[in-house]
């Protein structure tokens, strides 16, 4: 019974050393470029416009 303590000691540590190391990434010099070009993406409009559904034409043929 002793064993699972320490696995589960071991699975704590671990598992603050992954949060401390995805904090570190998260707010690395080397990480902010992505993070504001994925912030500004849905500002970008280049999306082609929309042509008319099938709505659209069904008014036109059952008008």
């Amino acid at each position: 019974m002793e064993h699972i303590n320490e696995f589960r000691s071991l699975l704590t540590v671990l598992g603050f050393l992954c949060f401390l190391g995805i904090c570190v990434w998260a707010y690395s010099k080397h990480a902010k470029s992505g993070f504001d070009e994925a912030a500004r993406l849905p500002l970008t409009d280049d999306d082609p416009p929309a042509e008319k559904g099938r709505q659209g034409q069904e008014g036109k043929t059952n008008g």
